[in-house]
């Protein structure tokens, strides 16, 4: 990945097979369904949404967006709001055009919060603190589907059920032994212990090097450590208000093509749909999310075109949308960065005779 030209093929790659998903849609959900679907049936759908419900749904997009700064600015002591704002539509940006774009993503905050004064080793801290968080509630939403539909008096097979149960309980007794080794230090000690020992068993070209995995580990999970002690508030309430907000827009999407499934169904789908956009051929699981959240929907009783006109919409305001406005934020701080470049720099003196 360290070519440039591999990294555009696969850039080039990754979008074409997403517009490739997304443009044969209907064929896909009718593979999926056994139902016929048409473009001009999902086109039905967009035309009759009103002019007040897309402004509901930019606003309440815009709020997940500012709910997400809460998770940087805790991470980050000294990053403002309008700033943890620009970085994250930013990484956005570049994390939905790229298949492997959290890379870029990162080292683009690291360029960012460098202009900006802050020390590398915090943001890189910063960065794993809420990468941390992201992942543990990643975690976190399909035990919540699961136990939404299980409490719902959903008809699952017993054996669904069964598993249900035991999934979603085994998904929170992982996240929190992952929470307690960054807050406490014995169970730190021990998880350390644990991935040292599943190093040794990696071929010694792909071993940490330096002071050894466990030097570089204790080093990593102490600042961390501090920043989740200090900060867990902030980064959790940040986390669940982004993810509540997402889930509002979802909402909007279903209400407004009709294919809403009921309140523990919407949330089940809402989890679905943002496991899906961790399958990495496509940027975001473009294409992917979409058939994944459609079948799930057709699953509870929404009719196809609704459905699929819902996960369009969804995808929209979770992914396409953040391209442009990322873009805008991106320029918007290069131009600043010029711009207070120029005022900084020292006047040339004259030349004396």
């Amino acid at each position: 990945m360290k070519n440039k030209w591999v990294q555009i093929g696969l850039s080039v790659v990754s979008l074409a097979l997403a517009a490739t998903l997304v443009r044969f849609l209907p064929q896909i959900v009718e593979a999926m369904t056994g139902k016929h679907v048409s473009w001009s049936q999902i086109g039905a759908q967009f035309s009759g949404l009103s002019w007040q419900m897309i402004a509901l749904m930019a606003a309440v997009w815009l709020a997940s967006l500012l709910a997400y700064t809460f998770v940087l600015t805790a991470s980050l002591p000294g990053l403002t709001h309008l700033q943890a704002l620009t970085l994250n539509a930013a990484g956005s940006a570049v994390s939905n055009l790229l298949p492997f774009g959290g890379a870029a993503g990162v080292a683009m905050t690291i360029g960012m919060t460098k202009g900006w004064g802050f020390p590398l080793r915090p943001v890189v801290v910063s960065t794993l603190a809420s990468g941390i968080w992201n992942t543990l509630f990643r975690f976190i939403l399909p035990a919540v589907g699961i136990l939404a539909l299980l409490l719902s008096g959903q008809r699952l097979s017993p054996a669904v059920t069964s598993a249900g149960w035991v999934g979603a309980l085994s998904i929170l007794v992982l996240v929190v032994v992952v929470a307690s080794a960054l807050y406490w230090d014995a169970a730190a000690a021990l998880l350390g212990r644990v991935l040292d020992a599943a190093a040794r068993l990696l071929p010694r070209r792909w071993r940490p090097t330096g002071h050894g995995p466990s030097h570089s580990l204790d080093r990593l999970r102490a600042d961390t450590s501090e920043v989740v002690r200090h900060r867990w508030p902030g980064l959790t309430l940040g986390m669940i208000f982004f993810l509540g907000l997402q889930w509002l827009i979802l909402v909007c999407c279903l209400q407004a093509t009709g294919s809403y499934p009921g309140l523990a169904q919407s949330i089940a789908v809402f989890a679905l749909s943002r496991v899906l956009t961790t399958a990495v051929v496509t940027p975001s699981g473009t294409g992917i999310m979409e058939a994944g959240t459609v079948g799930a929907l057709v699953f509870f009783g929404a009719p196809l075109d609704s459905a699929t006109a819902a996960a369009l919409l969804f995808g929209f305001w979770t992914y396409t949308v953040e391209i442009p406005f990322g873009g805008l934020a991106l320029g918007a701080w290069a131009l600043l960065r010029r711009r207070e470049s120029t005022v900084q720099a020292p006047e040339k003196e004259p030349i004396s005779r």
